[in-house]
């Protein structure tokens, strides 16, 4: 059941602000950020730069990762008393990898009308320039870093049908690579850094070439890198009970995993298969049934 808009609270802009160039900005945020009555930044001094460069007065309150949830309450009491707010991320479109969920989710919960501005993400930016055909992807945003939690993601997303997204540390990125070399072998690849400005990195390789690379250098500016699939191996069988035994024994993809692709390749329905999975999957302890 949606919950019924507060007709007397302001509206939460939820604004994407440039990656880098200054000027990647959408007529319609610019504007929304002149006239709302409080802008909440990720961090205030670098969002400071931005609306000087535009000649922007409106007044900033601070609003990062460790102060997010008691931010929020402030934020939301204000919104409820009749202001609107921007919510800004330093680079990109807040909520992703960036602080904004927690406010968004408790706006909506109060009945505060949430409305986006559409604009600039390092996602799909990266995507656009790779040559990549694939139109489905997996983003997943930072790895863990530690080592045995992102190993142990790696492995659990190397028999993917699709390409995986990832962003990166300048710190971590070597750390990435040398696992993803490890464990989902090497596989085509592509890496955005400094995205749209003056020194934009964009390269396209194999995982060992960029790993030569992310070797031979120290590097600034967040990475998006891209993981293209691997070979992708031609399932086996007259029927789904053999199809599903296929599956199980050749690949280490979950059963929920498998249930969708039979679903789509076959056209029968996702829940069917996936019963049918259970009994088959039940006597083999090694994989993961979730």
């Amino acid at each position: 059941m949606s919950i019924p808009s507060n007709t007397q609270a302001g509206i939460l802009y939820v604004a994407a602000t440039p990656i880098g160039n200054l000027e990647d900005i959408t007529l319609r945020c610019l504007r929304v950020l002149g006239e709302v009555d409080l802008i909440a930044a990720e961090d205030t001094r670098h969002t400071k730069k931005l609306l000087n460069y535009y000649e922007i007065s409106t007044p900033l309150i601070s609003y990062y990762r460790e102060k997010e949830v008691e931010r929020s309450v402030q934020l939301i009491q204000r919104l409820l008393d009749g202001e609107s707010i921007a919510l800004v991320s330093d680079a990109g479109t807040p909520a992703i990898s960036d602080p904004g969920a927690v406010l968004v989710a408790r706006a909506h919960k109060a009945g505060i009308v949430v409305t986006p501005l559409a604009g600039a993400s390092a996602v799909t930016t990266a995507l656009s320039a790779s040559g990549i055909r694939d139109t489905q992807f997996l983003f997943l945003g930072f790895a863990p870093s530690k080592k045995s939690q992102r190993r142990s993601l790696l492995t659990s997303l190397k028999d993917l049908a699709w390409p995986i997204v990832f962003y990166e540390s300048p710190r971590r990125i070597l750390g990435l690579l040398t696992d993803i070399h490890k464990i989902m072998g090497d596989r085509d690849a592509f890496w955005g850094r400094e995205l749209t400005k003056a020194y934009e990195d964009l390269q396209k390789g194999t995982i060992s070439s960029l790993l030569d690379l992310a070797s031979s250098q120290t590097y600034k500016g967040e990475f998006v890198l891209i993981v293209e699939p691997g070979a992708i191996l031609k399932a086996e069988g007259e029927n789904i009970e053999e199809l599903l035994i296929w599956y199980r024994d050749n690949t280490s993809l979950s059963l929920k995993d498998v249930s969708r692709i039979l679903a789509t390749d076959l056209g029968l329905s996702r829940s069917g298969i996936y019963q049918k999975a259970l009994t088959i999957y039940k006597d083999n302890s090694n994989k993961q049934v979730d």
